[in-house]
């Protein structure tokens, strides 16, 4: 389960790989470090089918089973949870990401800690690309019942590849090159479940930082 990205492209880079989008545009920090329940940028289609990049919470309100717990990523797509987003197309978005995060199953003998181990794109590549997202709207006032302001964004996961089952054999975020990521937001059930794939090991690394 990925918990943990970063997201450093400027608005200028997001344009020159996604194209141009409507929003709050002026100025975009580095988000160096982005945890569940934190907001991050993402982009989607307006009504009007314009292409928006918005702020959204990071992780789903939890339903009660899970006692609230926000749910960060999609992994059963059969599961009733998802069904409504999945089934709809408006509710699909890209989320721009530089590099993420899978952390180490044992601690660290020394620190006692578990180790952080990053992927990002192969060098040959632009270090941008996108996890494929689904998004849902807050209450109306702009926050749910447990206080969390929305709205809110979570993202796919598919079968780990090589390169990150390494690490985390479980799963690993569905990862979206920057020419593909805008065919996201046009999904329908059935290429939602095609697309959680595992990405190509060729094109990705394990960074060394």
């Amino acid at each position: 389960m990925c918990n943990l990205y970063t997201m450093t492209a400027t608005v200028d880079e997001l344009r020159r790989l996604f194209g141009g989008f409507e929003g709050d545009t002026v100025n975009l920090s580095p988000f160096d470090e982005i945890y569940p329940g934190r907001t991050a940028p993402m982009l989607r289609r307006d009504q009007g089918g314009a292409l928006r990049l918005d702020m959204m919470t990071w992780g789903f309100p939890g339903p009660v089973a899970a006692k609230g717990r926000p749910v960060t990523n999609v992994r059963n797509l059969d599961s009733p949870f998802w069904r409504s987003a999945l089934g709809n197309v408006d509710r699909g978005c890209i989320v721009p990401v530089t590099r993420f995060c899978e952390w180490s199953a044992k601690a660290d003998p020394a620190t006692k800690r578990k180790v952080k181990h990053w992927f990002g794109m192969h060098e040959a590549h632009d270090p941008l690309f996108a996890f494929a997202g689904l998004w849902r709207p807050g209450a109306k006032d702009g926050s749910d019942e447990d206080g969390s302001n929305g709205p809110f964004m979570a993202f796919l996961t598919c079968d780990a590849n090589a390169t990150v089952g390494a690490i985390h054999p479980k799963a690993m975020p569905v990862m979206l090159r920057p020419a593909d990521a805008l065919g996201w937001l046009t999904h329908d059930r059935d290429s939602a479940c095609a697309l959680a794939i595992p990405f190509a090991d060729a094109d990705m690394v394990r960074l060394e930082l």
